[in-house]
Formats: structure tokens, sequence, C-alpha cells
């Protein structure tokens, strides 16, 4: 099978992604709402995933009804505290540590672009606006890389029509919970990084030993 572009450059968000950590918002989430008697269900969670945490909050509250009794700022703080007391328990998704450590033996440059990039004045708004991926993008050793060059791994709506709008291509693992409606725009969709074929996108192949 042919690639299906020449990639040099890999971008890979965080949340989800790299590390279990969706679960944690889930969770908190449901413990905050919770207190009005609402529910948090995965309608709600597509809209919010890979946006600037300010951005998500609020729509967190509003969608929710909750904005009068709670502002997008206050739950921000709490779920902060609450996030801090798990994170140190997360851990990396299936395929994840394979993947980098391949793509790091093999000389392909990459890089993390996470949320925690929006504190970047150059990301000026939060996916799916391409701001993040741009920004890394320029951040590549002797960069700005073309952006039909790079490759991006991401598992949020939002994140994936952010890689599309920055002209890059993108492969996506989404949570089997996702509705699948969100994977059209993606070129590449995946049950998990285990299933990543890096000969598809003419990167160099996993050695016959990964495990």
């Amino acid at each position: 099978m042919a690639a299906k572009a020449s990639i040099s450059h890999v971008l890979f968000d965080m949340d989800g992604l790299l590390l279990d950590t969706e679960k944690f918002y889930t969770e908190v989430q449901e413990i905050i709402l919770s207190r009005y008697n609402k529910t948090f269900d995965w309608s709600l969670k597509a809209k919010m995933m890979g946006k600037k945490a300010i951005e998500s909050a609020r729509v967190f509250v509003e969608e929710t009804g909750i904005s009068d009794s709670l502002s997008a700022e206050d739950f921000l703080v709490e779920r902060e505290e609450m996030l801090q007391k798990l994170f140190p328990t997360s851990e990396l998704m299936p395929g994840a540590s394979r993947l980098i450590k391949h793509l790091h033996a093999s000389g392909i440059p990459i890089c993390v672009a996470t949320g925690f990039l929006g504190d970047d004045p150059e990301v000026k708004q939060g996916k799916p606006s391409p701001d993040v991926f741009l920004a890394a993008a320029r951040r590549f050793e002797g960069g700005p890389v073309d952006s039909q060059k790079i490759l991006v791994f991401e598992d949020a709506p939002a994140g994936v029509g952010a890689a599309k709008n920055a002209g890059m291509y993108v492969v996506m693992v989404p949570d089997p919970r996702l509705d699948i409606s969100f994977q059209k725009a993606a070129d590449q969709v995946l049950s998990s990084l285990l299933d990543f074929n890096p000969s598809d996108w003419g990167l160099p192949p996993f050695p016959d030993t990964a495990i």
C-alpha cells in the first residue's frame, strides 16, 4: 500500500491520547454536577474536549444551566483542585510508549501540543482554531515545518478540527463512547495507538521485535 503522505514530523495531543486522563475529567465533572442534580453525558463532553480550559469551562456551566450558581472561573478552580489529586495515578494509553520510543529512535522530531500551550501568546484561540498546532510547528528545530509534512495524533473532535485547519494530517484515536459522527474529518481513525502502522504515512516501520 502506498503511503498516505510523506511525514517528517509528528505532533501529539496529551490528555486522552498519550495519558489516560480523560476519565478523571469525567469523574470530577460528574461529582460537581451531582450537587445540582444534573448529569454529565458524552454529548456535552464532546463539546468540551480539546478546547482551552476557560472555553471548555464556559461550555460546561452554560450547557448544564448552572452558570447562575457556578461561574466558569470558579468551576475551573474547583476542578483543578480535584484533578491534582487524581493525575499522579494516570497511566500511559496502550501503544503510547512504544510509538514515542520508536519515533525517537528513528530520529523523527516529535512534540506534545496540548491545551497547556494555551498560555502561549501565539495561541490566541483554542481548538478547533489551528493556533496550538501552528505554534508547535514553529518550535521544531529548523522550523517552521511545512504543515503537509506533519502528522497529528488526536482523540478530541476539536483537536481533529484544529489539525485540519492547520493543513496537517490527523490520526484520530477516539474514545469508543464518542459518537461516530465526530470521526468524519480525520484522515485515519484507530481504536488504539497499538493499531498504528507507521508505513501508512511514510514513516520508518516498527522493528519486528517491537512489543
